[in-house]
């Protein structure tokens, strides 16, 4: 019986222990989900400044314009109210951006071209 004990429990282990070396050599984060994809974005442009000389973060509202296997779209409009000003029938867009799900990488939507591009704050500021 003794015998049979050790046998199981070094089963056991050795199953952990290949558990655990095999969830290390993946380190592939999981895809973001919208809301994760979000808050990347709103961490992001916070982080970088981007709007710190247009407008306050807090004058602006983020909504998800599209959702596809590999990325969400979102808009960033004004937010016209009293504390912020301006029509409040209105909404115009700010800027419009894509994050993707696996890599977390972001997009921007230049306005003038209309083309996607890499996200690089140096260019948007």
């Amino acid at each position: 019986m003794n015998h049979i004990l050790r046998v199981a429990v070094a089963a056991v282990v050795t199953g952990v222990l290949v558990s655990l070396i095999v969830a290390q050599a993946d380190p592939r984060p999981h895809p973001l989900d919208e809301d994760a994809a979000l808050d990347l974005l709103g961490h992001t442009l916070k982080h970088d400044g981007i709007y710190k000389n247009r407008i306050s973060l807090n004058c602006v509202t983020y909504g998800t314009e599209e959702t596809t296997e590999a990325y969400f779209g979102f808009v960033l409009r004004e937010n016209h109210n009293a504390k912020c000003g301006g029509d409040p029938e209105t909404s115009p867009v700010v800027d419009r951006y894509r994050v993707y799900r696996k890599s977390g990488k972001i997009e921007w939507l230049e306005p003038v071209s209309g083309n996607w591009q890499p996200y690089n704050p140096a260019k948007m500021k």
